[in-house]
């Protein structure tokens, strides 16, 4: 259909919504960026908190989330404006790395870190959250590393449609990055004796072994239902793209 035929109306609702989702994701980008800022500051010069700030962001895999999130919300608003500077052809390799990052890290991360985090808080919080850092981070901080995080990411996948790899590619960087991240764990433990998260403490060999196991499993479960969602919501619009040289 050419450009004249279609309905007036209709190409001002797309331009509208075109707006609004380089709107949304310019404010959630420095929503991410402001907290990636400012959770690092807290309590710099608390003895209490020095064992959050040794070691710093590589390991916390909340931390690590919310730097993820701001790239992720970066790409994405590149993408936004390169779209209506150069055009939707001229920028594929933008929008294949926006959906690939969002795919197999960002939302398949925030939502594991979104769950486990409650699920142990609501258990024992003892575990992951210690009730003495109620004394440094407010309640809409914990909430802005835990929480928020979700919707962010699930508004996303029905915001729009995004093109999903092939399984075997997907599995295979989420579980990449699952595997780095727990060597950084217990890289750390070796040097310092202390476990990340106090849950470890609590847990003999196998059972760390069957946790990080059972965390794969649930990440990757996250990321089928991802693509299960992206699929309901758009169809055949975001079926993945196989090409052979």
């Amino acid at each position: 259909m050419n450009a004249e035929r279609v309905p007036l109306s209709l190409r001002s609702r797309e331009a509208m919504t075109k707006t609004t989702t380089c709107v949304y994701h310019f404010l959630v980008l420095n929503w991410y960026i402001f907290l990636n800022y400012h959770i690092p500051q807290i309590g710099r010069n608390e003895e209490k908190l020095r064992e959050f700030h040794d070691g710093g962001r590589s390991k916390y895999l909340t931390l690590l989330n919310l730097l993820l999130q701001a790239i992720f919300f970066g790409v994405a608003c590149l993408d936004d404006v390169l779209k209506r500077v150069i055009g939707r052809k001229d920028i594929k390799f933008v929008t294949s790395f926006r959906d690939l990052l969002f795919t197999t890290m960002a939302f398949p991360i925030s939502t594991f870190v979104f769950l486990v985090f409650w699920t142990l808080f609501h258990y024992d919080r003892s575990l992951v959250y210690p009730k003495g850092l109620d004394d440094f981070f407010p309640a809409w901080v914990n909430h802005a590393m835990h929480t928020s995080i979700f919707p962010f990411s699930l508004f996303e996948t029905i915001l729009r449609p995004h093109n999903y790899p092939s399984k075997k590619l997907g599995l295979t960087l989420l579980g990449a990055f699952n595997f780095a991240y727990i060597i950084r764990i217990l890289w750390r433990y070796v040097q310092t004796g202390n476990w990340v998260y106090p849950v470890f403490d609590s847990l003999s060999p196998l059972g760390i072994i069957i946790f990080f196991s059972a965390a794969y499993i649930l990440v990757a479960g996250i990321y089928l239902f991802g693509e299960k969602i992206n699929h309901w919501k758009w169809g055949a619009i975001a079926k993945p793209q196989m090409k052979k040289n």
